[in-house]
């Protein structure tokens, strides 16, 4: 019974970045594909929160409306500074 003398954390974080990360990967070869500048895109998006920013080419749009703005800004910047 010792064991149960402290709190476990439980966190799906690592999990979430790992999605995130996949939709960006995915949305940023659309936006490749389609010739525009995905970088730009992309930060104009995260700015603004339009979708229109995203090409709907592979179902990029729909992909980046799933992850919330500042959800995708933590997992930006999370990623920048462990790196």
């Amino acid at each position: 019974m010792e064991d149960m003398d402290f709190t476990r954390k439980f966190s799906l974080g690592d999990q979430r970045d790992l999605e995130i990360k996949a939709i960006l990967t995915t949305v940023y070869q659309a936006l490749q594909e389609k010739g525009y500048n995905p970088i730009n895109q992309i930060v104009g998006y995260i700015l603004s929160e339009d979708p229109t920013y995203i090409t709907n080419h592979n179902n990029a749009r729909a992909l980046i409306r799933k992850v919330d703005r500042d959800e995708l800004l933590q997992t930006v910047v999370r990623y920048y500074l462990n790196n």
